[in-house]
Formats: C-alpha cells, structure tokens, sequence
C-alpha cells in the first residue's frame, strides 16, 4: 500500500491538507492553554503597598447647590472611581474644599490683581478641590491604584448616589506609615 496517491491523499483516504489545518488547530489550543503568557496587567506582585493621598480639581462642575454636595461627600465619606475608564471601587475622602472663582482685574498703575468674582451667586459653577487617600501599590513607575497608573494629570471619574462627574489627579503624594 503506497503512502500517498497521485491526488495527494494519505492511505488514499486523508488529505494532506486537512492535516496540515489539524495540526495547525492543535497548536494554537496547545499554546492558548498551556502557553498563556502575560495578561498586560500594570499590577505586580511582591510590590510594597503604602498609603496615598491624592488631589483632585474640579473645574467648572454645573451644579445648583455646592454646598449641598460637599455634606454630601461629608456624610458618606467614601466615593466610587473610575482612573481611566477602568473602575476601581470605594475610596475614602479626606477633605472637599470650594474654591473661590477669581477675576483679573486691571488697577489704576496698570498692575493686574486677583478678586473674587461678584458673580457667584449668578451662574451654577463651581470649582472643587479634593483630596482623597487609599492604599496603592508603588512601582517603579509610581503608584498603582487598582490595575491603572496614578499621575498628575489622570482623568478620574468620581460616581455616588447624586453625582457622577470628572476631575484631574493635580498631586499624588506618597505616606511613609
């Protein structure tokens, strides 16, 4: 009995190319599960765990009544956010903070000073400070909260019960406890 036909078949009854795709099948199985590699994940093992603060701004966050939110976040203490469109999950707030909206306005040497602004009461904008802590991992690349790197300049999304808005990561500071 002869190995191959002359139409390419072993045995006369398999062809060559149906077992060349098999093969190809099975080592892609072999190495999807037995030959993982990395997931991509930022987070490591074996990296200390320290405490952070982080500080948030809020610009121009259209709310009716700042005050109003600011109990709230005094009440409840805690937020949900989401660095990056990843979400992370409860963090606590150490202090909100309104901040006053100044002008530039001209004095008469012709010097420019800060004032704040009359308008206030008029529109409902307002700008927020915010500082919250937690615990990170610290990486050589600087701290890891969740799965998502924290910088100056992050976008942080933060989520409660009457408030989901965006804000910026303005300073990341590191605890020695």
């Amino acid at each position: 009995m002869k190995l191959l036909d002359s139409q390419g078949r072993l045995f006369g009854k398999i062809s060559i190319l149906d077992v060349g795709a098999a093969l190809v099948i099975l080592l892609v199985v072999v190495g999807i599960f037995f030959f993982p590699g990395t997931s991509g994940s930022v987070a490591q093992v074996n990296v200390p765990t320290k405490p952070i603060e982080v500080d948030l701004i809020v610009r121009g966050l259209s709310v009716r009544d700042p005050k109003a939110l600011i109990q709230e976040f005094q009440k409840t203490n805690t937020t949900n956010v989401i660095i990056r469109n990843q979400p992370y999950g409860k963090i606590d707030i150490k202090s909100v903070q309104l901040l006053d909206k100044m002008l530039a306005v001209p004095q008469p040497d012709g010097s420019v000073k800060p004032k704040p602004d009359p308008r206030v009461e008029e529109n409902y904008s307002s700008n927020l400070l915010i500082t919250l802590t937690g615990k990170a991992q610290i990486t050589e690349t600087g701290p890891v909260l969740g799965n998502s790197k924290l910088k100056i300049g992050t976008p942080v999304e933060l989520e409660g019960f009457t408030y989901n808005f965006n804000s910026s990561v303005i300073d990341v500071r590191v605890l020695d406890k």
